[in-house]
């Protein structure tokens, strides 16, 4: 296997795929808390989800997963979706849902690179709400490599972004 291979600059993650053990539960959680807007179903097995008009983000189904409980927490598997938010301000809104919703949050972090909010959906798989610092504000090491951190995120102070 060639080791010089690195993937193109531009490459982005165009979307996940959940498995999910009830579709309209997910919907209400991604739909109605978080703001996405359906885009199609599959019967009521599958639907698929966007931001701005796009395809789908995030596709969720029942097809090998109606009613089953939720994945081990230790065991292989995906970690969390993280979900990017264009602005500080929009990062707080969402914040500002969660709270008003009294969706349980398990977690906030600064990153030095990122500001994020950590949840589980309902299926108790790990979501990521963040957005990225301008990357001129990322800190940095004497030799300029990029050093993430995490520290606790002043969520009064991102609230703040709202007034």
């Amino acid at each position: 296997m060639e080791t010089s291979y690195k993937v193109p600059d531009k490459t982005r993650i165009g979307h996940v795929h959940l498995k999910v053990a009830d579709l309209q539960r997910s919907l209400n959680f991604y739909c109605g808390l978080l703001g996405f807007e359906l885009i199609t179903t599959y019967g009521d097995q599958a639907a698929f989800i966007s931001a701005g008009g796009y395809h789908h983000h995030i596709g969720l189904n029942t097809w090998q997963s109606k009613g089953a409980p939720p994945a081990p927490k230790r065991s292989a598997g995906l970690f969390h979706t993280a979900i990017l938010y264009p602005t500080r301000k929009d990062l707080a809104e969402i914040l500002q849902r969660l709270i008003d919703a009294e969706y349980p949050i398990s977690g906030a972090s600064d990153h030095g690179v990122s500001e994020a909010i950590y949840l589980d959906d309902p299926d108790e798989n790990g979501v990521e709400l963040y957005r990225d610092r301008p990357e001129s504000e990322w800190p940095r090491t004497d030799d300029g490599k990029i050093e993430m951190f995490t520290k606790s995120l002043d969520l009064e102070d991102l609230i703040s972004e709202l007034k």
